[in-house]
């Protein structure tokens, strides 16, 4: 059975961290993909239900959670996750209807602190963040 909650974790320079700061060296946009978790599917459990938290400081950048149902997968094997988020829209014919977004993006330094929800019989699961040119990303915490 899986901890209640973990953090995605990143290798940089050989080295796992769950925070990344972008670095003061005047490099361009940066990606980085945190290494695979088990996800709700590698338990056998069926309802799929997963949750996040990401924790940002003067962000700019975008955020991806993939999943994978391969027991081992390559990079092709990856897709981008819907995260459900509670935000409500009124759509074309007036009905409100929930909206649903595949990343988070911020193109203005922004410090926030983000819960969602994703559902999906994922074997592993993992973060991707890319664009990144500006702050901090603290943690992006995992739960299913």
């Amino acid at each position: 059975m899986p901890a209640l909650s973990q953090n995605f974790t990143f290798t940089i320079n050989n080295t796992s961290t769950v925070s990344l700061n972008y670095p003061n060296t005047g490099t361009g946009a940066l990606v980085y993909t945190s290494q695979k978790s088990k996800g709700d599917g590698y338990y056998g459990n069926s309802d799929g239900f997963h949750s996040i938290q990401i924790n940002l400081t003067n962000f700019i950048g975008k955020i991806e959670i993939q999943g994978s149902l391969a027991n081992d997968p390559g990079n092709a094997d990856w897709v981008s996750l819907n995260l459900l988020s509670n935000r409500k829209q009124v759509d074309t014919t007036g009905s409100l209807v929930e909206v649903s977004t595949s990343s988070i993006q911020y193109n203005t330094s922004t410090s926030v602190t983000l819960n969602n929800n994703f559902i999906g019989n994922f074997v592993w699961v993992r973060s991707k963040i890319s664009e990144f040119t500006q702050g901090s990303v603290n943690s992006i915490k995992y739960n299913h």
